[in-house]
């Protein structure tokens, strides 16, 4: 009975999570502004701050990757040896 309220309760809530959107701007209505204005005059500073959002997107996931890379040099097993016996094993 949990169960299926639980999956109930879920499906639910995402379907409140669907109907309930709304759109969000990105930018502030200043940094918004300058950067219309400068696309509309031809100025490359709308390009670097397209490379400034893609920089502080991509540094998260470079981060979280090389400690992951850290964590799997310092802890992987190197001399790993499997005794198995050759008895059968009995259960019973």
């Amino acid at each position: 009975m949990k169960n299926g309220f639980k999956i109930i309760l879920f499906v639910l809530a995402f379907g409140l999570m669907l109907i309930a959107r709304q759109p969000a701007d990105a930018q502030c209505a200043q940094c918004a502004a300058q950067v219309e204005t400068n696309a509309q005059s031809g100025s490359s500073k709308t390009r670097g701050l397209n490379n400034g959002i893609l920089f502080l997107l991509a540094a998260p996931y470079l981060a979280v990757a090389v400690c992951g890379y850290v964590w799997y040099k310092k802890y992987r097993r190197k001399d790993v040896k499997l005794d198995i016996r050759s008895e059968k094993l009995h259960l019973n």
